[in-house]
């Protein structure tokens, strides 16, 4: 399968996994939250006392949306190295899905367990995100094609 169609159905199923689990903030995992968080210590966000439910709903919503967003983003490598496959733009896919895999990942497995060391997982998914946007943009700058040669 091209480069381009992987980075397509990956990115497409990403999304759609994206939407359930959006679906699923919004209409049920608070309950679960608020039954295995009930007695949890309060957290502070942003300020704010926030009961570990509510804190815990918001970083679930947080992995949902990252996820889409990166979901989207590797659709639109798809779509573009259809046109013009380019090793930067699969490096670039490659980072969005490791980094939705670590950012995301580990906020829903964080979120559902309460295992609190997942938290230092999160930031290197970010790393790969801001990665993949770099290496996103550097190919469209320099406009590089299948062999990596700058036209």
């Amino acid at each position: 399968m091209p480069a381009g169609r992987r980075w397509i159905v990956i990115g497409s199923l990403l999304a759609g996994l994206a939407v359930a689990t959006g679906a699923f903030a919004a209409h049920g995992i608070y309950d679960v939250f608020e039954r295995q968080y009930r007695n949890a210590e309060p957290r502070q966000v942003n300020g704010e006392m926030l009961p570990l439910a509510q804190k815990y709903l918001r970083d679930f919503k947080t992995a949902a949306e990252y996820q889409m967003y990166h979901g989207l983003a590797i659709l639109a490598i798809g779509l573009l190295a259809l046109q013009r496959p380019c090793r930067t733009l699969d490096a670039a896919a490659i980072c969005f899905l490791l980094g939705t895999i670590l950012f995301s990942g580990s906020l829903y497995l964080l979120t559902l367990t309460n295992v609190r060391i997942l938290g230092a997982i999160v930031p290197m998914g970010g790393v790969l995100f801001l990665a993949g946007w770099g290496l996103l943009a550097g190919a469209a700058w320099k406009g590089d094609d299948a062999s990596g040669s700058v036209p």
